[in-house]
């Protein structure tokens, strides 16, 4: 929420004005106080866009058709009058998160939780069906979280079956994504009824059980032709639940079940306050109440008399005089990041375009006195490097969760996790989903080298940070970086992997060392290969490259022709797991018993299964940790295996500490900011403060050169692994890890 203006009113009809709880081009939406101290969520519609007949007309019909809403899970009217100059509306106050909140911050949702939401909304819809009426926007946004139930909210659109729609000709009603096919065909607004709210609910419990949009995201067209013509993406949705999710979404109306018979399917409505929460949301419900309870009265502004409820009005040209005037003050006086972090949302910045104003937001809903920002996370949860991506969204949403846990906190952390599954396409789709949305102020997250080119161009385009810790890119992959460029690889140069292997070879006094030059991996097995012999040749007699075609898997012959070279050293320079696991055979077959190993790209599962016993210590250069050896990251270890329920042994996922360092350091940046002023955070300011980003995590030191802010800073922050038992086994700094090594196998 944030504090009334000097233009806005103290009171009206009888309601006393404690702050804003959100605003947008129609009007203002005021947390408020009744004369007999409820509290109200107060809706004031601008006069200019009341004078248009039409319009008043919707809002008249939308005070009429909440009225007639009397369930137990929507907001109540309390008051109303569209007839005034500026008409108002006012509700009950819900003081929870929304849905989307609730995802946002704690990530899916568990079973019973959605079956008790999913019971709660049927109900709801079974109400406003009765009564003759279709909500038409059934979304995460639109329900809110109260401790005994949601609350749906938002009968704006909404209107009795079969009426004729107060819209524009051809205008689509709803929101994409959640809206159903024959709300999609926009001529056919006469077929949208119940069944079309049910195939919304079925959306929004999808999105609660998986964290994901069953129609995927991207452009308005992209997202409205998957839902009119393809199937959902149901992927995570629990099995008991996934019969009765497929049912709402069936393309046909007529082959959806009803309010009533979703209701039925999932079980009880009715249960203990706060029972069919997940842990966390509670709390966090109560803590917002806490906080709207002990609001102070608002100090007087413009009052409204009672009389007519004309709204009396600050004049527009001293108004403008006086911010113009403060701004100019602060720039003058040298404070530009402070100008940049106290700029009103939506101002915009110089590099955002096609509708990102670059600006974070308060939160537009009841969250209290703190403004909401969020992190976004573009990754792979679907394709090849899955396993990678899964672990950042775990690490980003923990280390969300804990920054909110502090009471100290100026700001407040969001999520939004979107899947490129890989896929450049895709990839830059996402890319420009974040761009626009101007609450995210960095993304954190690509796996592959193609989906970090995909979306650097909007990235760049709207001044929006976006960091990997998975993947590394070379230089000259972007043409849009600059002097203080968006992209923060937040890792050692890729090309420089192989330094843990060859320093082994190095310490164990490995004097002739083979490269195998996999082609397979383009211009990184090149590059992989001159760097060890940059490192290798002052220290050894001979360092020898041997190529294998990208299209051959005659891994026999190019060992062969290694073993002909007497090496005491074979590094595999290639990314693909398969591969080195055939390369290993290979070798074991033929005999050679030295020391061999490769880079973190080929270190996966298929490395080991493929591989089999020839696996055996082989090293592996990475650039992340194994948390649960490292003392600073026990506290992050334990707390990420209660987080996602995993046993007390269970392995945490590679790049999951990594990421939860990255936006760790991120919020620290931004709270150095806007610590004790309260202000809004531009995605200007944040990429001046992701320029050098001095920051010690809990897995390694992050930052870049003063002399060249695109170069990492601390390069010999990379680590050493061992296959041993089939299990790459975490010996830590590269460089201690290897003089280790060096005295195991002397006593070996």
């Amino acid at each position: 929420m944030r504090p009334l203006r000097p233009a806005d009113p103290s009171a009206i009809a009888g309601y006393r004005l404690l702050g804003r709880l959100g605003a947008g081009g129609m009007g203002v939406v005021y947390l408020a106080r009744s004369a007999g101290g409820a509290l109200a969520a107060l809706k004031l519609i601008r006069a200019e866009h009341a004078a248009d007949p039409g319009f008043r007309e919707r809002f008249r019909r939308e005070a009429l058709v909440a009225e007639r809403i009397t369930g137990r899970w929507v907001v109540r009217v309390l008051g109303a009058d569209p007839e005034a100059r500026e008409p108002w509306l006012a509700t009950e106050f819900v003081p929870g998160p929304s849905l989307a909140e609730a995802v946002g911050l704690h990530g899916a949702l568990p079973e019973a939780t959605v079956r008790a939401l999913g019971a709660r909304l049927a109900d709801a819809l079974t109400g406003m069906h009765a009564a003759g009426l279709v909500h038409r926007d059934v979304k995460p946004a639109n329900v809110l979280l109260a401790l005994d139930g949601p609350r749906l909210i938002d009968f704006g659109i909404a209107r009795s079956a079969g009426a004729t729609a107060l819209t524009a000709t051809d205008a689509m009603i709803g929101t994409p994504g959640y809206l159903a096919p024959e709300q999609a065909r926009t001529g056919g607004a006469g077929e949208v009824g119940p069944p079309s709210d049910v195939f919304s609910l079925g959306c929004v419990l999808a999105y609660a059980t998986t964290g994901r949009r069953p129609f995927g995201t991207g452009t308005v067209a992209a997202i409205v032709y998957r839902t009119v013509h393809e199937e959902p993406d149901l992927d995570g949705v629990p099995e008991p639940l996934l019969p009765l999710v497929t049912a709402c979404l069936a393309k046909d109306p007529a082959d959806r079940p009803t309010a009533p018979e979703v209701r039925a399917r999932l079980g009880r409505t009715e249960g203990p306050a706060g029972d069919w929460l997940p842990p966390g949301l509670p709390a966090l419900i109560a803590e917002r109440s806490t906080r709207v309870l002990d609001l102070p009265v608002a100090e007087p502004t413009v009052v409204v008399p009672a009389a007519d409820g004309d709204r009396a009005r600050t004049s527009p040209s001293r108004r403008r005089f006086l911010a113009l005037g403060s701004a100019a003050a602060v720039v003058g006086a040298g404070g530009l990041t402070a100008w940049l972090v106290n700029r009103e949302p939506g101002a915009g910045t110089s590099g955002g375009t096609g509708g990102g104003s670059g600006v974070g937001t308060r939160s537009g809903g009841p969250s209290g006195t703190r403004p909401a920002y969020t992190i976004g996370v573009q990754t792979d949860l679907s394709g090849p490097g899955k396993a990678a991506g899964r672990a950042q969204e775990r690490g980003v949403r923990l280390a969300a969760e804990t920054f909110n846990a502090r009471a100290d906190r100026p700001f407040d952390l969001a999520v939004k996790v979107r899947d490129d599954g890989g896929d450049p396409r895709r990839a830059a789709a996402v890319a420009e989903e974040f761009g626009k949305d101007a609450s995210v102020m960095a993304v954190v997250g690509p796996t592959a080298r193609e989906t970090v080119v995909a979306g650097s161009a909007a990235y760049d385009r709207n001044q929006l940070v976006f960091a990997t810790v998975a993947v590394g890119i070379d230089a000259g992959d972007l043409t849009t970086q600059t002097v203080n460029p968006v992209h923060r690889e937040l890792r050692a140069p890729h090309d420089m992997l192989q330094l843990p292997f060859t320093s082994v070879a190095i310490v164990t006094k490995a004097r002739r060392t083979a490269v195998v030059d996999d082609r397979a991996a383009g211009d990184f097995s090149w590059r992989t290969a001159n760097s060890a012999q940059s490192t290798m040749t002052p220290v050894s007699d001979a360092v020898t490259v041997h190529r294998i075609a990208a299209d051959s898997e005659d891994f026999g012959t190019v060992v062969r022709e290694v073993l002909a070279a007497r090496p005491q050293a074979v590094l595999y320079a290639g990314v693909s797991p398969r591969r080195a696991g055939l390369c290993a055979k290979a070798l074991s077959e033929q005999g050679y018993k030295g020391l061999r190993g490769g880079v973190e790209y080929a270190l996966g599962p298929e490395f080991l299964s493929v591989a089999g016993p020839a696996a055996e210590e082989w090293y592996f250069g990475t650039t992340y940790v194994d948390p649960a050896l490292v003392p600073a990251a026990k506290g992050f270890t334990a707390a990420y295996r209660k987080r996602w329920g995993l046993s007390a042994t269970a392995p945490v996922e590679p790049f999951a500490v990594e990421a939860y360092d990255v936006v760790t350091g991120i919020a620290a940046s931004m709270s150095e900011m806007v610590s004790g002023q309260k202000l809004d955070m531009a995605r200007t300011a944040v990429r001046g403060a992701m320029r050098l980003f001095p920051y010690d995590g809990i897995a390694k030191k992050y930052g870049f050169d003063e002399r060249n802010v695109s170069a990492f800073k601390y390069i010999k922050e990379m680590f050493l692994y061992r296959i041993e038992g089939g299990t790459p086994r975490f010996l830590g700094a590269f460089e201690a890890a290897a003089q280790g090594e060096k005295n195991r196998r002397k006593i070996d």
